[in-house]
């Protein structure tokens, strides 16, 4: 979903100035004592993991073991939350956040390298998933985790709440993708509205071009359409800018060695892209036996409100509720970590521990 974002970064990083270097020491210097976590009951873990075959990296932060447990699951296909922690930091307070870089991601697309990576499937993803979660329950020495999935992730997360209430808590969607094997062409048709709008005959050529029929794309048509909606909408494009590369080249838990990795890696695991066309999450079910919540974007075209809408309003579930996040496209709870929080504490912890939200 971030070509864009994979050419912007490679262009800095390219040409990396005194001043961009200096820069980006200040502000990772700043996040990294930021990040130090000293409470008594707190956690700052982090390493490889024996998953699926392979090692696979996996953080685990929070002021107080006491909290309630999130395992989030990325999306990308390929990019890893890791880089948002200094953005994300407050949640800390609140919960305790495990941070996985799936197969193909991040850390542990570096470890292994291309070649170690094993099968790359969603199926795979979804079982990788799996033992993560009995690691943090046996680790963390708890029955039940929440599930927070992300863009590309979310495919895996709704598949992991379906089937698997016993192991999770709550299940919470933002930049919800929703799959209706091939039906639902509403971000397609928005796109092609954007560049009609702009007079950017070039590029609406090439986007009716490839119809809009995901299932006949390749992948190369995928990270063509995933450029020209980025690059159409200019909130999205701001918010690549500032929140995903701006937190890529500040975060203190990569090397500089490190950030061409993670824009490897998302171009490695664009092969799982065609695959997400075969969902049809209606039929794969729309009753789910965990609190249910979604937080999408207001503004988001990769994954647009009203389709996430459409499946939740479809959703049976213990609890469920769905919330707009203003002044925000996709990357929703990065661009607003401090508003996502509001809807967690809000909504969300309350619905898994009937406690009120202490400050």
């Amino acid at each position: 979903m971030l070509s864009v974002a994979i050419a912007s970064a490679a262009a800095l990083i390219a040409a990396p100035a005194a001043g961009l270097l200096g820069y980006r020491q200040l502000k990772r210097a700043a996040h990294a004592q930021r990040l130090r976590i000293t409470a008594p009951y707190g956690i700052e873990e982090s390493g490889f993991v024996r998953i699926g075959g392979i090692d696979q990296w996996i953080s685990i932060r929070g002021e107080d073991l006491r909290n309630p447990v999130i395992l989030e699951i990325h999306g990308g296909p390929g990019a890893t939350n890791l880089i948002y922690a200094a953005r994300t930091r407050a949640w800390e307070r609140h919960f305790t956040i495990v941070r996985w870089d799936l197969r193909g991601t991040g850390k542990t697309f570096g470890h292994g390298g291309p070649d170690g990576q094993g099968e790359m499937s969603l199926r795979q993803l979804q079982n990788d998933a799996l033992e993560v979660t009995q690691h943090i329950r046996t680790r963390l020495g708890v029955e039940k985790v929440m599930l927070v999935a992300n863009s590309f992730g979310s495919f895996i997360g709704l598949r992991l709440a379906r089937n698997h209430p016993e192991l999770y808590s709550v299940y919470v969607g933002t930049d919800q993708n929703i799959s209706a094997g091939g039906r639902d062409r509403t971000a397609y048709q928005a796109l092609v509205d954007r560049l009609t709008k702009a007079g950017k005959n070039k590029d609406l050529a090439a986007v009716t071009a490839m119809g809009p029929d995901r299932s006949a794309w390749d992948i190369e048509t995928w990270s063509q359409y995933n450029k020209h909606t980025v690059g159409s909408d200019p909130l999205t494009f701001a918010t690549v800018k500032t929140v995903v590369i701006g937190s890529l080249l500040t975060s203190p838990l990569h090397t500089l060695r490190e950030l061409p990795v993670y824009m490897k890696a998302m171009t490695f695991s664009e092969r799982l892209a065609p695959e997400s066309v075969t969902i049809d999450e209606w039929a794969e079910g729309t009753t789910f036996r965990l609190p249910f919540f979604i937080f999408q974007g207001e503004q988001d075209v990769i994954t647009p409100a009203t389709s996430a809408r459409r499946f939740f309003d479809d959703v049976t579930a213990p609890v469920k509720d769905f919330a707009l996040i203003q002044d925000a496209g996709h990357f929703a709870s990065f661009r607003h970590p401090d508003r996502f929080l509001d809807l967690m504490l809000t909504k969300v912890r309350p619905a898994v521990t009937r406690e009120p939200v202490t400050s």
